[in-house]
């Protein structure tokens, strides 16, 4: 087993602790990709959220401190990532958030988010970011958002720009944090405006 790490830290006000290990991404701290995009969240009491490739349960565990881990639902593929995420949702008190081991959308059935988070691998191809930009549209409610953050910009940009009719992006830290509002119900009617 890796070495385990624990972490110490406040985001937005909250004080939390994580324990991770060489197994999962970011073991040595908080991923300044992560803060970035999180300085751009704004959860409010009603969102329903879903953290999306959880990690060790960052940005699903801060959401539920906010909106309460009853409105919260995290996944992540890697086995590591889940019992970390798991363990984590303990340590700081929000045990109750649904944890779900899932590749992308594959085994998660709910949908009426109003926010969806992810950071998504990006230094692969851009197979798993086109399934969850495509498939997180549809698990959006109207007014809901999509917040990702890359260190890539233009894929990301014309993606979410094809699917949401539109974006903002932002440069924080050196990443990009892609802010995009659903604001049809099928992004059909997105593309067919856009051709005409």
């Amino acid at each position: 087993m890796s070495a385990i790490r624990l972490i110490e830290t406040e985001i937005k006000g909250i004080k939390m602790k994580f324990k991770t290990s060489g197994k999962v991404f970011s073991p040595q701290n908080i991923d300044r990709g992560t803060l970035a995009m999180l300085s751009l969240a704004d959860f409010k009491e009603g969102d329903k959220v879903l953290d999306l490739g959880c990690g060790y349960g960052v940005v699903g565990i801060l959401a539920s401190k906010i909106v309460g881990p009853e409105n919260v639902i995290m996944t992540d593929v890697d086995e590591n990532a889940i019992k970390l995420a798991i363990e984590n949702a303990l340590i700081n008190s929000v045990d109750s958030i649904k944890i779900l081991k899932s590749d992308g959308f594959k085994e998660l059935k709910e949908s009426g988010f109003s926010i969806i988070l992810s950071n998504p691998p990006y230094h692969t191809d851009f197979s798993v970011a086109k399934e969850f930009v495509e498939k997180g549209f549809n698990r959006l409610i109207v007014g809901g958002r999509m917040i990702m953050v890359t260190k890539r910009k233009d894929w990301y940009k014309n993606k979410l720009t094809s699917i949401f009719g539109g974006c903002k992006a932002c440069e924080i830290d050196g990443y990009f944090v892609f802010v995009t509002e659903k604001r049809e119900t099928t992004y059909a009617k997105v593309k067919s405006k856009k051709v005409k």
